[in-house]
């Protein structure tokens, strides 16, 4: 199967960089499109088909070693904590200068590009005015304007959409063998966002936490409850950085005390232990700022899971006759748009609006380093209040 396969509900996207490959390169490339739609997948399949001699046969040892991230001229960067700084660009720049090895290209995938801080992107445009003869650059972000304008006017713009539910679902039926009608109902809470419907699909712990969130707005009916709703949210939050970033902890730290010598003996040892405390600390400064940005994902996530609820409500308060991303949770659905069960909380489409807003603001609080709880606890105090 073609690289391009993995594209779920992409065709227009598929048929752009078709196009290029047949003769109408060009050095910087920027990927944009929502949470989920698939800008980083679209990025690696483009990589992969630079790389392999027939354009992306998706079978060859070139496209094995792209899709593993392993290959000797592709240059992958996914930054781990909550920005990358202009010391790691300098010297990713320096490496992308560098020839391919084998074949025509080098490549550079950068996920997550607008994690660049001001002088990171910075040095950054310098690479991109200036590239090399034989590098290519792939730049992934959410959006077109998360860049700065000197940077995005010279990459040619690939904006990919949200899929549709029924090709999320086919693809989790026909890739990972999910029975059709849950594959739809996971295709539809994740709203297009293929990874996340895999694991609400396959995952057991993944369908337990939404959940588990999904309950916030049918208990959040006073002031007790909201506050302890939030806490929950946040506790869920930290557990599952805790989870994520322990299983990568310590074998990071184990490495870097092999890779100089720690138990050893003989001349030297003792300076290269020295040399061991500075790099451990700056491995724990890192360690901690993937944890923060692990645990900002995930209570953005469930963010994100409270609004399409309420977005849900809103459109049965207003008759819409669209696909409901949470028809799962119907009941819930109509007690809280007519509320006879929930007299505390307004039913009106208004009250509703309210809601999302407050969600919204919560969001973009997490984003200035505001206390999590204390943002999480004044939503929910809202989303009762209506």
């Amino acid at each position: 199967m073609s690289v391009f396969g993995e594209l779920t509900g992409q065709e227009r996207v598929v048929a752009q960089l078709t196009d290029a490959l047949a003769g109408g390169m060009t050095h910087a490339w920027l990927f944009t499109g929502p949470p989920g739609s698939g800008r980083s997948v679209a990025a690696r399949a483009f990589a992969a088909a630079l790389l392999c001699p027939q354009g992306g046969c998706g079978e060859c040892p070139n496209c094995r070693q792209v899709r593993a991230g392993t290959h000797a001229d592709l240059l992958l960067v996914r930054p781990e904590g909550l920005s990358y700084g202009v010391r790691q660009t300098r010297d990713l720049v320096l490496r992308a200068a560098g020839a391919p090895s084998g074949g025509r290209w080098r490549v550079v995938l950068f996920e997550d590009a607008d994690r660049c801080t001001e002088q990171a992107a910075n040095a950054l445009l310098k690479a991109i005015e200036e590239p090399a003869p034989r590098t290519v650059w792939l730049l992934c972000t959410p959006s077109a304007e998360d860049l700065v304008t000197t940077i995005r006017s010279r990459c040619r713009l690939i904006t990919l959409r949200v899929p549709p539910s029924a090709a999320v679902a086919a693809a989790l039926t026909e890739r990972d063998g999910v029975d059709p009608a849950r594959a739809l109902a996971a295709a539809r809470a994740a709203q297009g966002h293929i990874g996340r419907a895999r694991r609400l699909a396959t995952d057991p712990d993944a369908a337990a936490r939404r959940a588990a969130v999904l309950t916030v707005p049918v208990q959040a009916t006073s002031l007790g409850p909201a506050l302890a709703a939030a806490a929950a949210l946040v506790k869920t939050a930290e557990d599952e950085a805790k989870s994520v970033t322990g299983q990568l902890d310590e074998p990071e730290r184990e490495a870097l005390r092999q890779a100089f010598g720690e138990g050893s003996t003989g001349k030297g040892v003792a300076k290269a232990m020295r040399g061991m405390a500075g790099a451990l600390k700056d491995l724990e400064d890192r360690q901690k700022s993937r944890a923060t940005r692990v645990k900002r994902d995930t209570l953005d996530g469930a963010l994100l899971e409270l609004a399409a609820f309420y977005r849900d409500v809103l459109m049965l308060q207003l008759g819409a006759d669209v696909e409901l991303a949470n028809a799962d949770h119907a009941d819930d659905l109509r007690r809280l748009a007519f509320s006879p069960a929930l007299p505390a909380l307004p039913a009106a489409p208004e009250a509703t609006l309210r809601r999302i807003q407050a969600i919204m603001r919560c969001r973009e609080r997490l984003t200035l380093n505001v206390a999590p709880l204390l943002a999480v606890e004044e939503m929910t105090i809202a989303l009762f209040q209506g």
